[in-house]
Order: C-alpha cells, then structure tokens, then sequence
C-alpha cells in the first residue's frame, strides 16, 4: 500500500530535497531522490524538481509506493557473517565475489546471497543494489556491512558520507615506502586515457588516505592503510600514485605476481549501531592466499 506523508512547508527558500531530507528522517537520500525523480513528489499538486526552492505555506506531499520487489534472484551462496542484528549485516566477503549485479556480474554476487538470506532486504535503498552502503573490488577480500531496512540505510549512508566509519585495510606494496607514517592526498576521477581506470585527475573528488608501515620485506612493504575518504579503487590508485602499487594489481601495477590477485583486505570496519548508537568495531585476519603469500617472503 502506498504510504502518503504531508507537509506544509515553513522553510522559504530552502531547496525541496533539502527540506525532505530534514522531514523525512525514515526515507535514505537516495530514496527521497529516487521519489522526486518518479514524480512521486509534489508542490501545490505539482510534481516538483529537487532543486524547487521552497515558498511558505506550501503543500508537500509525498507518496511512498511499497519497494518494488528486486529484479534479483535470490542464490544460496554462503557467506561468512561475523555480525547482524535486526538492522545490519556485516560480512567478512571473499576475494572473488563481486558485491553487487553490473555489467558483467548479473547474478551470483554478495547481493543474491544475501537475498537469499535475508529476502526483507529487497528495495532496500535500491533494487539493484538493496542494503549496500559502500563497497568493495571484486577481488578485494574483507569486511563490509549492508542495511537491513531503510532507517539503517539512511543512518550508515550519512554516516559513511560524514566520515565516522572507520574502514582499515592491509595492503602489501611493492618496493620500499619510504615513510613510515603518511597521508596522501590527492584528487581521484575517472583516466581520460582509459574509462575503465580511476587515475589522479585535478577535477576528480577530493581522496584522503593515512597509512602506516607494518612491516618492510625484500622489495615489498606491508602497510595499514585507512580510508578517510572513499572513492572508486581509492588504495589503489593511491599508492600507485606514490609508486607503490598493491602486489598482484594487474590494472594499476605493471608488476607482475604470482599471488593471482591484489593484496587488499579490508581488515577493521566500525560504525555506530543505527538504532542504538553504540560504536562497534569488527576485525578479519587476513585469508588464506595473502598470509600464505607473505609466509613465503618472510622465508626468503
């Protein structure tokens, strides 16, 4: 059943989607905007742009159509699951799995499992992306929390947006980084030599990244690397930018490896539990592949 929210507007001024975002504290921004965009809003009886400026006395209404059930299809692939409660689920991903459909990856990603798991999820901020507030590469392995209703969604999507997630990687760099504590700091966009690849461009989005050696190998470097912000293979063009390169990154390091792919885990995720406002924070060691990997060049 469609869900009907009115208002009269008491903001002169102040843009539509930024009055719903205060009103409509339930409803994620991508939600409002999805609404806005469907027609699903409007002003005096009108359907409305985002960017409307607001008049006093205004009516506003807002129709709320039941989540449109998701294109995808549920599939039972297991899944490590290192936390969940009535409003998130944090799941420790495996290199390989793709997070959610896109060109390419149809099916048989992080999304169909968990629907699979939780089929509440369906709509939730998206059909083709339900529950994902960040993500991570394909063949990055680690940890990464989904929302499991739209009031979660909201609260981790702003939260996220804020920067009061704390999301920590290790990464293990060829050659030898030469600081031992660092940050850089540098604009990250699409390469305009090659679509497909991120690169660091001056009209890109602003990208912070603080690192921190661990340890320091022959002609390696291992690194805990935090995300202050967190832009499209951030990490990696980061520290390619620097000439240090993830080892196995086959589209930003020209060296090859026999690791098969990139060593990036998402080693430590915390976040505020969205109902209780509590900090958790959860830990993965690394798998299998890269501590086998590392083994190797500690023995020499």
């Amino acid at each position: 059943m469609t869900q009907t929210l009115r208002f009269t507007a008491d903001a002169v001024g102040l843009r539509l989607d930024k009055y719903l975002d205060g009103v409509c504290p339930d409803l994620s921004r991508s939600r409002l905007q999805q609404l806005i965009a469907q027609g699903n809003v409007t002003l005096d009886g009108a359907a409305a742009k985002p960017s409307t400026r607001l008049k006093l006395g205004q009516a506003v209404v807002v129709f709320v159509p039941d989540p449109v059930e998701s294109p995808l299809i549920p599939q039972d692939i297991p899944l490590d699951v290192v936390y969940q409660d009535s409003d998130v689920i944090v799941v420790d991903k495996p290199a390989g799995l793709t997070v959610h459909p896109g060109p390419g990856h149809r099916d048989s990603t992080m999304v169909n499992a968990l629907l699979a798991m939780c089929p509440d999820l369906q709509g939730i901020g998206g059909t083709v992306r339900p529950g994902i507030v960040h993500r991570l590469d394909k063949d990055t392995s680690g940890l990464i929390v989904v929302a499991k209703n739209e009031v979660a969604h909201r609260k981790l999507s702003e939260a996220m947006k804020a920067r009061e997630c704390k999301k920590v990687y290790l990464a293990l760099l060829h050659g030898n980084v030469k600081l031992d504590e660092a940050a850089i700091d540098a604009p990250i966009g699409r390469d305009p030599a090659n679509r497909k690849r991120m690169a660091i461009v001056a009209t890109g989005r602003q990208a912070t990244t603080r690192y921190r050696v661990i340890e320091r190998l022959a002609g390696h470097t291992l690194v805990e690397a935090q995300l202050v912000t967190g832009r499209t293979h951030q990490l990696r063009v980061h520290f390619a930018s620097i000439g240090h390169p993830p080892v196995g990154d086959s589209v930003y390091s020209r060296t090859g490896s026999s690791l098969g792919r990139q060593f990036l885990h998402a080693h430590r995720l915390g976040f505020r539990l969205p109902s209780t406002d509590e900090y958790v924070e959860f830990e993965s060691p690394l798998p299998q592949d890269l501590s086998s990997y590392l083994s190797t060049l500690r023995n020499g």
